[in-house]
């Protein structure tokens, strides 16, 4: 006999997060940047840090502390559309896509242009570990002004990802792997670790060129980290 077919109740989580990406698809004109980043830095300077402090920092800490680096050179991307205005958010609220097994829920880090990264961290791990057991207040997962959603873990390349309102922008990360790269010092060929991100943008707040030049700072800033000192 074939196997009978199964439906799941849907969760309530479940329904509030289908109904506001639907509304985020399908009312905001989505448009997508990518770039591949070279990590060498970000990753000799985390393992740095890492030997001075008794927790590890998470990788995701250093995307969201960069990411505020450069939403502070180019404000336009902590905005929102408010139908007759462009409201630009004082605060830089970072929310992180995390997959709680029933589902996903965002957890946000508040005012991350002012924190460092391992406070945010910091942050981060609480927030996560209350998420894990469903016990997220709805202050602390609504509200967030950007978002990053991070699948290297899971093997993914590169992927686009859906606004998660009242936000404009969303950055979908992928993994870092070694990758053929041309030298262009001197044409020769070398192999580094590369992460290739892609940037969704909501048009009626961001035209291109700016998602572009925010999109060109981030990664210029993870390149050479010395960059968040002016």
């Amino acid at each position: 006999m074939p196997a009978q077919d199964r439906d799941t109740p849907v969760t309530s989580r479940r329904a509030v997060v289908a109904k506001r990406l639907a509304e985020s698809k399908f009312s905001a004109p989505h448009y997508y940047l990518k770039s591949s980043i070279n990590m060498s830095e970000v990753i000799r300077a985390r393992n740095t840090l890492n030997k001075t402090v008794p927790e590890k920092v998470s990788f995701n800490a250093f995307l969201m502390k960069f990411a505020a680096e450069a939403i502070k050179r180019h404000p336009v991307i902590n905005s929102s559309w408010q139908g007759d205005s462009i409201r630009e958010y004082a605060s830089i609220d970072i929310g992180l896509a995390v997959d709680v097994g029933a589902g996903l829920i965002t957890p946000i880090v508040r005012n991350c242009g002012a924190k460092g990264v391992k406070e945010i961290d910091a942050e981060l791990v609480q927030l996560i570990d209350k998420a894990r057991s469903n016990a997220l207040k709805p202050e602390e997962y609504t509200g967030a002004t950007f978002s990053i959603s991070n699948l290297g873990s899971f093997g993914v390349d590169e992927f686009t990802a859906i606004i998660n309102p009242p936000g404009s922008a969303i950055l979908a990360v992928g993994r870092t792997k070694k990758t053929p790269v041309v030298d262009e010092r001197n044409d020769g060929i070398m192999v580094q670790p590369i992460m290739t991100v892609t940037l969704s943008c909501d048009h009626r707040v961001i035209d291109g060129a700016a998602g572009g030049r925010f999109l060109h700072e981030l990664s210029l800033m993870m390149q050479e980290p010395f960059r968040v000192l002016f």
